[in-house]
């Protein structure tokens, strides 16, 4: 998949009704799984499941964001995609310092809670990486839908195998390694999303002046 989109008159900017159902339907489902593994990881006492159900939250709110700039000038797309590489940066520096601290004591998860939780959230994005499969190209604001997407289903299969870590071992290290893997997951998408935005607010602004009215057909 190309990162930077910039430049392209066919590029997919989400002005589509059924992609419109399609990102309502997701923002729906990742805020119920939000409380979900909120709740869970909470009485599990897993970091991995609460980093988890943090980028859930995070995700129906930026889903949200996309929603509402589909549409608006380029550079306002733009903004917003940064907007959300800048969100997804403060949850990866969250769950980065979260597990150093509890590096020092803290007790052992509960694993069959956190491989039940994990298994729903899975197929939870599975099926959001199915429904926008066809608009999986677009431009940063959404290609950060899809690249969210991709890595959560990626992220619940860590967290399996954190819980099956933990059964195995009986110790809190396979969840908090886990938590530290998404951390890094959460970064890589906060650069990629920015990288794109960037590039493309930068085709936004014509040299030698503001962006005009013309911006928002600049895609």
């Amino acid at each position: 998949m190309p990162h930077d989109a910039c430049g392209h008159s066919d590029t997919f900017t989400g002005d589509d009704p059924a992609f419109r159902r399609v990102l309502w339907i997701i923002i729906l489902l990742n805020g119920g799984m939000f409380l979900v593994e909120f709740v869970a990881g909470a009485i599990a006492g897993s970091l991995a499941l609460q980093a988890d159900s943090l980028d859930f939250a995070m995700d129906a709110a930026t889903y949200g964001l996309s929603l509402a700039v589909i549409g608006m000038a380029a550079a306002t797309r733009a903004r917003a995609a940064l907007l959300k590489a800048a969100s997804l940066g403060l949850i990866a520096a969250w769950v980065l310092g979260t597990a150093l601290w509890r590096v020092a004591g803290g007790g052992v998860p509960e694993a069959f809670t956190m491989g039940g939780i994990a298994i729903a959230a899975f197929a939870a994005n599975l099926l959001s990486v199915l429904l926008l499969w066809k608009w999986r190209e677009g431009d940063a604001n959404i290609r950060s839908v899809w690249l969210c997407s991709r890595n959560d289903a990626f992220g619940n299969l860590l967290v399996l195998a954190a819980a099956a870590g933990v059964f195995g071992t009986g110790t809190r290290w396979p969840d908090l390694a886990v938590a530290v893997v998404m951390s890094a997951l959460f970064l890589q998408t906060s650069f990629l999303t920015a990288r794109t935005a960037l590039a493309e607010l930068r085709g936004a602004r014509p040299s030698g002046g503001t962006h005009g009215d013309h911006a928002g057909h600049a895609h």
